[in-house]
């Protein structure tokens, strides 16, 4: 790639739980895990199921220097950290990042736990080219020249981070998971996708479902497109699909939110975007 390039390539796009099967060939079944590659560097946002297929794909290139944000530490967010294999090749070297767990916690503990007895065989101690750093959501981090990376906290249980990455005068925004208020406009989530060129949305849900899931921590593609329209949002993509929508739910959201808001993606597993 060009040093100056900008590069989103999506791994994993639902929520909650994988679901492969016929049902979900079009968008795609992996958890949450998005590549971005600008200035040269890479960056990965969360490591839920599809981080395992990156992997795979990293595997034959060159040494990685590469950082891994994650939103926070539900499951489906981190279980495919484990199964990343190039965490397990000393030629490389991962930072993994987290700014909602402090004070009370870190992320290495975090790891830990889920990778411990009875629960998984190997702790993260087997990993060749981890290291794990913590933050408070609202930092600015300048983890490469010429790219920052402003954070936000968000609405959902736990706690969890909002990221946007700028680079040569692009930005792109990954707002996942939150709960919205009905009615209101997260002012927190306002300002940190001002303007941005593309902000992929938590979208598990949709308004006419969201009532039956309030407090759950997840918000709806209408919300989105309320947020996109609020803060001068050029391109919403959304994300975190529900497990329970299928390829042919998933059309039809992808028709609703084309007209609500022209030029609206529905995230699918493979879909590249430059912003």
């Amino acid at each position: 790639m060009a040093e100056r390039a900008f590069l989103l390539r999506f791994w994993g796009v639902r929520g909650s739980i994988a679901c492969p099967g016929d049902a979900y060939v079009r968008y795609g079944g992996n958890t949450s895990c998005v590549e971005v590659r600008c200035g040269g560097h890479l960056f990965i946002l969360d490591g839920g199921t599809g981080l395992r297929e990156l992997g795979r794909d990293l595997l034959n290139g060159p040494p990685l220097d590469a950082d891994i944000l994650l939103s926070h530490t539900h499951l489906d967010h981190i279980i495919g950290v484990p199964f990343f294999r190039p965490l397990y090749q000393a030629r490389n070297r991962f930072r993994l990042w987290a700014g909602h767990l402090l004070p009370d916690g870190d992320l290495m503990d975090a790891l830990c736990k889920m990778m411990a007895a009875p629960l998984f065989p190997i702790p993260p101690a087997a990993f060749d080219a981890c290291e794990c750093r913590d933050f408070h959501a609202g930092e600015a981090l300048e983890l490469r020249p010429g790219v920052i990376v402003r954070t936000a906290p968000l609405n959902h249980p736990n706690n969890a981070t909002g990221y946007r990455i700028e680079h040569a005068g692009r930005s792109i925004c990954y707002v996942t998971d939150t709960e919205h208020r009905p009615g209101e406009r997260d002012a927190a989530i306002i300002g940190l996708v001002r303007d941005a060129d593309i902000m992929i949305y938590d979208s598990t849900y949709t308004d006419e479902e969201y009532s039956s899931f309030a407090g759950w921590g997840h918000s709806t593609w209408q919300e989105g497109v309320r947020l996109a329209d609020a803060a001068g949002v050029k391109r919403l993509v959304i994300f975190h699909h529900d497990p329970s929508h299928d390829d042919g739910f998933m059309d039809e959201v992808a028709a609703k939110a084309h007209a609500a808001r022209p030029g609206t993606l529905v995230a699918r597993e493979g879909m590249t975007l430059y912003p």
